[in-house]
């Protein structure tokens, strides 16, 4: 059996906790060993921090800033590292429902210069991979919404407990964020070559669950038997 992280990736709202599910349950049905791990770790102590920011209890987004808010999700994932690693140990294929790439996607929107944006692209990256040592990605899937599908679709969430009864994180609620965090999701497309992505959107009209789920499932198969 092979041992794979999988990075799933996406805009809000793009589906990653769903088709992370369903690829999971799939490969699990197929006979893999399979662990799927979720970021933020809503509810740990490590993620703490990152639902202060999402409230906005520690300021707006861009008073944040990339970094900073980069360094409270980057600890949140190192507090997950060695479960990881054993997991990968031990010839498991692992699906992380968002990863490395959302603090490169989501922060790196904030920074609207292409050279400074690479730029902390390359920081983000040293900071993860090199400084904690968080396990690569083998590759990664990044779920493509557009940004004002993603807040019609964010809004049909359930309740989430971090948010003390908002709809909308701090992210979700400014359209220009979202539309920011798309255009360095696509940069990022570009800058590495291990992204693949998934359109959920297939002439203005929503692909069903189903369907992308297919594409999804074929691309990782792939990397499978690869």
């Amino acid at each position: 059996m092979p041992s794979l992280l999988i990075q799933i990736e996406g805009t809000d709202g793009s589906g990653k906790t769903l088709q992370t599910q369903l690829l999971e349950r799939r490969l699990k049905k197929e006979g893999y060993t399979v662990k799927e791990i979720s970021f933020p770790q809503y509810g740990k102590p490590s993620a703490v921090m990152i639902e202060e920011y999402l409230r906005g209890n520690l300021g707006s987004a861009e008073a944040v800033g990339a970094k900073r808010a980069s360094m409270l999700y980057a600890v949140d994932r190192w507090a997950a590292s060695n479960t990881i690693a054993q997991w990968l140990a031990n010839d498991t294929i692992v699906i992380a429902n968002r990863y490395v790439a959302s603090n490169m996607g989501h922060q790196g929107g904030k920074i609207r210069n292409k050279t400074e944006r690479e730029a902390f692209f390359d920081w983000a990256h040293t900071l993860e991979y090199t400084t904690f040592g968080i396990p690569k990605p083998d590759f990664t899937l990044f779920l493509h919404m557009p940004p004002k599908m993603s807040q019609l679709l964010v809004d049909k969430k359930d309740a989430r407990s971090y948010l003390q009864g908002k709809m909308r994180d701090i992210h979700e609620n400014d359209i220009m964020h979202l539309q920011h965090a798309e255009e360095a999701y696509l940069h990022l497309l570009d800058y590495f070559d291990d992204f693949t992505s998934i359109a959920c959107v297939k002439d203005e009209t929503l692909r069903s669950p189903e369907d992308i789920h297919k594409e999804i499932y074929n691309k990782v198969v792939q990397q499978i038997v690869s």
